[in-house]
């Protein structure tokens, strides 16, 4: 493997470290505001609903209502309360189910 090619994954996992390493250092929870607290725990949600909600428009281009089922199962289950995690894996075994049931 070329050095040029080491010294370029090295370079590009600095910089998708750092951006993640940094805030966590420098701001450290006690010091926030409770609000602005309380808006940092939603960010994983407000950004896995951003990534997830094109695939879900998308999954059959001939059958929206397959995607609607799946966001109603997700949107259920984050309802309920269940974690990240637990909320996808709802989602996607609901679409595995119901693709061999249609």
């Amino acid at each position: 493997m070329p050095d040029s090619l080491i010294w370029l994954i090295l370079g590009m996992g600095m910089a998708t470290y750092l951006p993640r390493m940094l805030p966590l250092v420098w701001l450290r929870t006690d010091g926030l505001n409770p609000k602005l607290q309380g808006m940092l725990k939603n960010v994983p949600y407000a950004i896995l609903g951003a990534l997830i909600f094109p695939g879900v428009l998308t999954i059959k281009e001939d059958n929206l209502l397959f995607g609607a089922a799946g966001a109603a199962v997700a949107f259920l289950a984050a309802w309920i309360g269940f974690n990240v995690i637990l909320v996808v894996v709802c989602s996607i075994l609901a679409l595995v189910f119901g693709s061999f049931i249609l």
